[in-house]
């Protein structure tokens, strides 16, 4: 009876490292931890992100880390700073991210209408799309204001709720998918802001109530952001617009104005 128990555990621990060893000679495991990095990196367009945050953010070992930076520099997904401590997005993202026929689409759908916003507001307007329980800057146009801000770039990613546009893709969804989604970003905020997860809770609830989100020095100090989600024809909202202005030149009247512009920009375009 011990023998055939201790070959039946014998013939297990064999198919699991059969299992281990097939996950990991197929490639998956190493397009995951590829995959990783890209989206950890594409959260920090502004700087990059050093060998030691990104081992640290997603848990790999510094030499395994390298090894995958290396090909992902040279295969031009990543860029290395001058003094090659720092890695960037590469040119290549940008040309497959062009590629993309959903983005295309709903880029140049919507590129007149954040040129609009921009011209009639004077500030910086932004077309935000939702990707799983992130949000992604798809587009954005400079309006012609003195004091000009640029928080975020194109291509850069957020935790849902982190950002005026972003908090409006949050509260289109249902209670209970806003709520697992606050869950499982929670752990991850302290990486991007120091907004907590019931910070953002409050921020939808009042999203809700005025149909307007609003962030005061949530994605850069001083910075003030107004969005609104593009309602879909089914389920949450994809994509929202968005405004960033120094909260030096904000004022009540000035809110209530691109409060207007937006809807009227929504209304105009109507569900998509």
């Amino acid at each position: 009876m011990r023998d055939r128990l201790e070959g039946h555990l014998s013939v297990r621990h064999q198919t699991l490292e059969s299992a281990d060893s097939a996950t990991k000679s197929d490639g998956t495991q190493a397009i995951r931890r590829a995959a990783s990095i890209l989206k950890y990196v594409a959260g920090r367009p502004t700087n990059g992100a050093t060998l030691r945050e990104i081992s640290e953010a997603i848990q790999l070992s510094r030499s395994t880390a390298h090894r995958i930076l290396k090909c992902l520099v040279h295969e031009q997904l990543l860029a290395q700073s001058d003094d090659a401590k720092r890695y960037a997005m590469g040119d290549l993202t940008l040309e497959l991210g062009l590629a993309a026929k959903t983005l295309q689409k709903a880029i140049l759908d919507w590129r007149a209408v954040v040129e609009d916003l921009a011209r009639d507001t004077g500030v910086t307007v932004y077309l935000v799309g939702r990707s799983g329980n992130e949000s992604v800057i798809l587009d954005a146009v400079h309006g012609s204001s003195v004091v000009r801000v640029i928080p975020v770039e194109v291509g850069q990613r957020r935790p849902l709720g982190l950002g005026a546009g972003a908090t409006a893709l949050l509260a289109s969804m249902s209670e209970e998918e806003c709520e697992q989604t606050v869950a499982s970003i929670e752990q991850h905020l302290h990486r991007h802001s120091s907004v907590k997860a019931g910070t953002i809770r409050e921020n939808v609830r009042r999203a809700r109530e005025t149909g307007f989100a609003e962030s005061l020095g949530v994605v850069a100090e001083g910075i003030f952001g107004l969005g609104v989600a593009i309602p879909a024809r089914r389920g949450p909202a994809l994509l929202a617009l968005s405004l960033a202005a120094h909260a030096s030149v904000v004022t009540d009247e000035k809110i209530a104005a691109w409060k207007r512009y937006l809807s009227q920009a929504v209304h105009r375009a109507g569900p998509r």
